[in-house]
């Protein structure tokens, strides 16, 4: 076990390193406006804005910057915003963005797997009936539709039909509902769709058989047996699903004005805010890869048929 560990942290240090290396030259090929604040731009001339790069380190060379990114990344100072939030630390940021995300994240989870599994069951209950017709239409329609487009008519329609507010406010629990919804909606389709998978192939097992031929009722046989079998794989992803939702999610968020992680992400890409960008990516891909590595470990300690230590 504790070689197995060893083993997937350094790959996963590795693919960390790797894919922020990237992200950082790759930022350093955008244009310049970038490092600039917005009063500078407009209010000095170009010698000014080019001392100011060179006091500020941007014109050194890229691995130079590098060096010293990491350097002030291991004593806690993630530099400031630029164009977003003027001088503002991105630790700041990150403190106040990071709840908000965390909270609509917790809860459509929750909502996620409650109402998927449940979905799911639903599905294996009456299989090849309406009732799994109805489930199969709905897991194709999320998974292959574009999410943009029916989380547009989400907002608009149902929000007039249900007189909900169409943009998130603070002091307006009503206005949590869509988005919370339209955060749980993929997770529903996943679990689902999987669980109903899980189900239908442990169905044809011996163990199964034998059951019912002992004269079992098929509800006892589905949760007992059934059920406790197929649930293992998902639990693989489930330390993904919590660590995704502290990062927030960029489309609902900058639909629904929710001022969290995920649309400050996307305020930054537009304002070319390059020290905000770098930050929020790395974040992304170190819960990403966190998520995959605990979920790996999950899957040996709730199956025990799983040997980490076995080639």
């Amino acid at each position: 076990m504790a070689r197995y560990i060893l083993k997937r942290t350094l790959r996963s240090l590795i693919t960390v390193t790797i894919v922020f290396i990237a992200v950082f030259m790759l930022l350093r090929f955008m244009p310049l406006n970038g490092y600039f604040p917005d009063e500078m731009i407009k209010e000095t001339d170009e010698a000014t804005r080019m001392a100011y790069l060179r006091n500020q380190g941007i014109l050194d060379h890229p691995l130079v910057q590098l060096w010293r990114f990491v350097k002030n990344l291991f004593h806690g100072d993630l530099g400031r915003s630029l164009t977003v939030y003027p001088k503002v630390p991105v630790l700041t940021l990150l403190r106040e963005k990071i709840p908000v995300s965390a909270a609509f994240g917790f809860v459509s989870m929750l909502l996620g797997i409650v109402a998927g599994l449940a979905m799911g069951l639903f599905m294996v209950r009456f299989r090849g009936k309406p009732g799994d017709h109805i489930g199969n239409i709905y897991i194709l329609l999320v998974r292959a539709v574009p999410s943009l487009i029916y989380l547009f008519f989400i907002q608009i329609w149902v929000s007039r039909w249900l007189n909900l507010p169409l943009v998130y406010y603070e002091n307006r629990p009503l206005s949590w509902i869509l988005p919370v919804i339209c955060l749980a909606l993929s997770s529903i389709a996943w679990y689902a769709l999987w669980l109903r998978r899980f189900m239908v192939d442990e169905e044809n097992q011996d163990y199964v058989k034998f059951a019912t031929a002992k004269g079992l009722p098929k509800k006892q046989v589905l949760r007992k047996h059934v059920f406790r079998n197929a649930i293992i794989p998902l639990a693989a992803y489930l330390p993904s699903d919590l660590l995704n939702i502290i990062s927030g999610s960029l489309v609902i968020e900058t639909l629904y004005a929710i001022p969290g992680t995920g649309g400050l992400l996307t305020t930054a890409i537009k304002q070319q805010d390059n020290n905000l960008v770098q930050i929020l990516v790395l974040m992304y891909a170190v819960f990403s890869i966190l998520g995959v590595f605990l979920g790996d470990l999950l899957m040996a300690f709730v199956d025990p048929r799983i040997k980490l230590t076995e080639k």
